[in-house]
């Protein structure tokens, strides 16, 4: 099967076991089970590990941040199940590299080797060479496997997506990224250069990034040091600022906690103090901005619905500008959610209604909020007797939409702040008509 493809591309294909090769190649995994932080998907209940048990896969779209693991997952897919491993980009290739790949797959085929295409970037791809993929994906002679770290709903076709399961990776949790460093100390034969303190700072700063993380280690592995380095010593010879970290090795936990009460507590002046404290030591600024964008929804929620759309604006800002410019949308999101109107009503409310949705997941809606599409089902009642909420007085037609076997629920309940305020006015006004409604209907 050799003559099939190129040396080039054979090289490609397999993991790189130089010595000189760079230790994030070194430590490829080389079995699904050496993954870490994707457990939830290469595990035995994991949709991968079904697949690999099974010994047929589908073709899919793994969605992730960068260094979560997706190009070693596709090449130990194609290893689990005995396919032809293909590897590309679609920052570097074409239609005519495509037309070769698929030429030369259908070859393959013929001598009974199926492929795994796996295509890396696949959101780079415009919208007609992602069609050209869909009849070799049809017809099998491809199982495709594209990686991204964009939203496939954006950027995929979806006539693509609809051949493809959408599988998503997680950002590296520190437990995997510590796995990732015990296996370069192992490797080299020798413990990482750090303080406990300062090993803490470089987990915290790769963000969930795997292979940024190995990266920074084999700079630390490769410089002499009489003794290991603190936090500062790290950042200065590393060149990148990094979270500054207490005796207690909580400092990057403690900064996100004071910076989240003191949104929550309304004190503009204490939420900007610690935004910078976190900004100025290195934090990631994305990883602000989801923090802020958590505490819109949580204890602002439609008191000021604006707050939301704030903290997405700053971080569409921030990936526009960079820093340090774009640290001003993020300071401005913090400003804003610091003296916005507070009220955790709709986070309580989705907690309650979770509980209910699950101590009642059988039951079905009321017949008549149903949709009747086909003969029979108009025959047994669904549909009958629908009101139409336009065609009421006040637009509001007072039906029950409940279950016949629950009682009429209340899981949220909006706070008398901001624009809430206008939402309770509201509801107590629907109430009202409600009760009058049906005590005119006895």
């Amino acid at each position: 099967m050799a003559d099939l493809f190129s040396d080039e591309e054979l090289e490609h294909a397999r993991p790189a076991t130089a010595a000189n090769a760079p230790l994030a190649d070194k430590l490829r995994p080389q079995g699904l089970d050496e993954v870490v932080g994707q457990e939830h998907l290469t595990g035995p209940d994991g949709a991968i590990g079904r697949m690999v048990a099974a010994g047929k896969l589908s073709s899919m779209i793994l969605w992730g941040p960068p260094g979560t693991g997706k190009t070693s997952i596709a090449r130990l897919l194609a290893d689990a199940v005995g396919l032809r491993f293909v590897p590309i980009s679609a920052v570097f290739s074409g239609v005519a590299d495509l037309k070769k790949i698929f030429a030369e797959a259908k070859t393959a085929a013929r001598a009974g080797q199926r492929t795994l295409l796996f295509v890396d970037e696949i959101h780079r791809f415009n919208r007609a060479q992602q069609d050209g993929f869909l009849p070799y994906v049809e017809d099998g002679t491809v199982t495709l496997v594209g990686a991204t770290t964009e939203n496939p709903s954006f950027e995929l076709n979806a006539a693509l997506l609809s051949r493809c399961q959408v599988l998503i990776l997680r950002r590296l949790n520190e437990v995997a990224l510590e796995t990732l460093i015990q296996r370069a100390e192992a490797e080299v034969g020798r413990p990482i250069p750090l303080t406990k303190d300062a090993r803490d700072a470089l987990v915290a700063s790769a963000d969930g990034d795997g292979r940024f993380l190995l990266n920074q280690v084999e700079t630390l592995f490769d410089v002499d040091l009489d003794s290991p380095l603190d936090p500062a010593g790290m950042a200065a010879l590393l060149h990148r600022r990094v979270p500054v970290y207490d005796k207690d090795r909580e400092g990057h936990y403690n900064l996100i906690s004071a910076l989240h009460k003191s949104l929550r507590g309304s004190d503009p002046q204490a939420a900007l103090y610690y935004l910078a404290r976190m900004l100025v030591a290195g934090e990631e600024p994305l990883y602000v901005l989801r923090r802020l964008t958590r505490a819109a929804m949580e204890d602002i929620g439609l008191a000021d619905p604006q707050a939301l759309v704030q903290c997405l604006a700053a971080k569409d800002a921030y990936d526009f500008l960079g820093s340090p410019e774009g640290e001003l949308a993020i300071v401005q999101a913090c400003l804003y959610l610091a003296t916005a109107p507070k009220s955790n009503a709709a986070y309580m409310a989705q907690k309650s209604a979770y509980r209910s949705a699950k101590e009642t997941a059988s039951l079905m809606p009321p017949s008549h909020i149903l949709n009747a599409p086909t003969r029979l089902m108009k025959d047994i009642g669904y549909g009958k007797g629908y009101a139409y909420d336009h065609d009421a007085d006040a637009g509001f037609s007072g039906q029950d939409y409940w279950p016949e076997e629950m009682d009429r629920q209340i899981f949220y309940e909006p706070s008398e702040r901001g624009f809430e305020a206008r939402i309770a006015e509201r509801i107590a006004f629907w109430n009202e008509l409600r009760e009058k409604r049906k005590t005119d209907d006895d």
